[in-house]
């Protein structure tokens, strides 16, 4: 057997050749079709006592077929690691005329995709950490929130000003057509048009005027995306389906135990104390999802990789079996193109941080969230076991799925984690609407 590379310099993609001889396969062959001819059970013979010529005649070209890819497919992925080729995907056969049935000598041609070293120049790289700064009428969302979701729900006959109207949307020589629920306290004009409205009724409405403008109140309500919004003109009709109206919880004991748990909180300064810590803690886990995101973004863009092109263009369209065409990959590149440069720079991190993740490690986490989903801050013991036999029957489903993907997780949150103490992260301060308008940009 024979095995040469043809990589010229500077290129991404290089050509594998594998020249096979007869005394490569042929023993191999031979013992199959003798060990064939032992268990193959044909009419007209004893068993075991089938004649090896017929055996070959009838199967040996495929007992070579089989041979021959199984010494391809060896031979292939050890001349790779050996040479510690770094390629992209798998190996891609040239198309080939061969002749099992007469030829002796075979080659094979392969194509590989090549990934190039990298630097990562996280000493140079500068992202912002949104810092969301609480403001009144944040807070004030919240309460009226709070006090809407744990009142006394209704749905009258006719509807008066502060109600929730749903029905569906739509305008005339358009083709929209949105069920949507409709805040009345949240009109800025021409509320006393949706005030005596009963299911069947419709309404006529100008929708930039109702909300004075908006453009966010507008997508929020009308499910049209906010750039919409903006441009809306003329009049939409509401058709009524239903009136809902809330009664606001009182602020007492019982609404301080439905929100946070029996006797957390037990005066009206502490559960205003409360709230702020829990919007503030929202707001700082939606931060660092947003950190985070910039990171990916700042270090794919800023980081220096060449990749080979055109084999990964026809390496995604083997690899998914005919579910993309050209077309598709072509319109879809640039999203392929920063996966495979994120992943690149995720496992360079791995390798020379020397990242790894513990088996205890991936338990924990699974028990975490296990007894977050039953509410259990705290277990006995005894408990606890329990929910450790729940976590290792978990791992143990989907054959193996469910522990990958929980190694992976965390994996993923120590690479970040590793990426954000190397780089400069500047804090930038907003207000928690700026937020809201930049993690849904």
């Amino acid at each position: 057997m024979d095995i040469t590379l043809d990589q010229k310099d500077g290129q991404q993609s290089a050509l594998l050749t594998v020249r096979l001889t007869e005394a490569d396969y042929s023993e191999a062959v031979e013992k199959q079709i003798k060990d064939l001819s032992k268990k193959a059970q044909i009419k007209g013979f004893r068993p075991g006592k089938v004649p090896a010529g017929l055996v070959r005649k009838m199967y040996g070209k495929g007992v070579l077929v089989d041979e021959i890819n199984r010494l391809l497919q060896t031979n292939v992925d050890t001349y790779i690691k050996e040479n510690n080729l770094r390629i992209l995907g798998e190996p891609l056969p040239v198309p080939s005329n061969v002749d099992f049935d007469t030829q002796k000598d075979f080659e094979f041609q392969f194509e590989l995709g090549l990934l190039p070293e990298f630097e990562l120049p996280v000493a140079e790289l500068e992202v912002e950490r949104p810092v969301v700064e609480l403001d009144e009428n944040t807070l004030n969302e919240t309460y009226e929130q709070i006090g809407m979701q744990f009142g006394e729900n209704s749905a009258p006959e006719a509807s008066e000003a502060g109600d929730y109207i749903s029905g569906t949307l739509s305008k005339e020589g358009t083709e929209l057509s949105h069920k949507v629920m409709l805040p009345t306290n949240k009109l800025k004009n021409d509320a006393d048009k949706f005030v005596g409205l009963k299911a069947g009724d419709k309404v006529s409405f100008d929708l930039k005027n109702i909300f004075d403008g908006d453009a966010a109140a507008i997508a929020n309500f009308s499910g049209i995306s906010k750039d919409e919004a903006a441009q809306v003109e003329g009049e939409y009709t509401l058709e009524v389906e239903k009136i809902n109206r809330s009664k606001k919880a009182e602020f007492d004991q019982d609404l301080f135990d439905k929100v946070f748990g029996k006797d957390t909180v037990t005066t009206k300064e502490d559960f205003d104390a409360k709230v702020r810590e829990t919007i503030q803690e929202n707001y700082t886990r939606e931060s660092d999802n947003l950190l985070n995101r910039r990171l990916i973004e700042t270090l794919v863009e800023k980081t220096s990789i060449e990749l080979p092109k055109e084999f990964f263009k026809k390496w995604l369209i083997a690899a998914n079996k005919g579910k993309l065409t050209p077309e598709q990959v072509e319109e879809h590149y640039a999203d392929y193109e920063r996966e495979l440069k994120w992943s690149m720079i995720r496992n360079k991190v791995v390798e020379e941080q020397d990242l790894k993740v513990s088996n205890d490690e991936i338990v924990d986490r699974t028990m975490t969230k296990i007894m977050g989903q039953f509410n259990l801050p705290e277990v006995s013991d005894e408990l606890r076991e329990s929910v450790r036999g729940f976590a290792d029957n978990y791992l143990r489903q989907e054959n193996g799925k469910n522990y990958m993907n929980e190694y992976e997780a965390i994996l993923a949150e120590k690479v970040l984690d590793n990426l954000r103490g190397r780089i400069v992260v500047k804090d930038q301060p907003m207000t928690a609407e700026d937020f809201r308008n930049q993690a849904s940009a």
